[in-house]
């Protein structure tokens, strides 16, 4: 074999071992004698070997479910809650350089940060308000994790797991609360009931026809009634002058 052919064979070694096909969900994280020389994008890329090392970087969204934590809310309620994370890497040079394992990382950060958060509300808040906590969750994460080039899209908190004793103390609870509020709506519909009484009296009170005319409607109704029982009214014009003379 020739110097020339020689020569060719080792260029076609060199370029059959640089040539790299980066996905188009990846991205390629490049260091030039160990140093950060930038990103590289979907495609065919050339890493000169030796010189030069490519670290891929997966920068689809990324599922990471959050184990059960024991976490003692604010009105010293045991509970265990489980969550899940929805991330994504925007910025592959800064997950690289900046954290060792930004996979290990984002998922020990979420969990203490769910028991940070958790920790500062009643159960009450934990069951009723879970779409405010899970975005004071997210707020809290996606600034942490910013300077790893990371972003939380979502957090779910999914399970919220009592103990039966304190099931049954909610089931209570819940019992004597629709007890309450039925007491109330009847004491304010028979409020409601004596207002309109008092108003009733004071318009009849005022106009003696009005009350005539009540009266006489009285009597149709005992008069369509079914029964043996005869009603016969009496002018209310005949019965003041009787009674005028009786008080007499």
């Amino acid at each position: 074999m020739t110097f020339l052919g020689i020569v060719l064979l080792g260029l076609f070694i060199l370029m059959a071992t640089s040539i790299r096909i980066i996905k188009e969900y990846e991205r390629g994280v490049v260091y030039t004698l160990g140093k950060y020389s930038g990103s590289r994008a979907p495609g065919l890329q050339l890493i000169l070997p030796i010189i030069q090392e490519l670290v891929r970087v997966d920068m689809r969204i990324r599922t990471e479910d959050i184990p059960s934590q024991d976490v003692i809310s604010r009105d010293n309620v045991s509970v265990r809650v489980n969550a899940v994370v929805y991330y994504r890497v925007v910025e592959p040079g800064d997950a690289i350089n900046r954290v060792e394992n930004f996979y290990n990382a984002t998922s020990q950060l979420a969990q203490t940060t769910l028991r940070s958060v958790l920790g500062k509300h009643d159960l009450d808040d934990m069951l009723s308000k879970r779409e405010q906590l899970n975005t004071d969750i997210q707020t809290i994460l996606d600034t942490q994790t910013d300077g790893w080039g990371i972003k939380v899209t979502n957090v779910e908190i999914k399970h919220i797991d009592l103990d039966p004793t304190m099931v049954r103390a909610i089931a209570k609870q819940a019992e004597a609360e629709r007890e309450r509020r039925a007491k109330v709506i009847n004491a304010e519909g028979e409020f409601q009931a004596a207002k309109q009484l008092d108003n009733a009296a004071e318009i009849l009170a005022k106009r003696p026809e009005t009350m005539q005319l009540r009266y006489l409607g009285t009597m149709g109704e005992f008069t369509n009634a079914k029964g043996n029982t005869m009603v016969l009214p009496i002018p209310m014009d005949l019965i003041t002058p009787m009674m005028k003379g009786v008080k007499k």
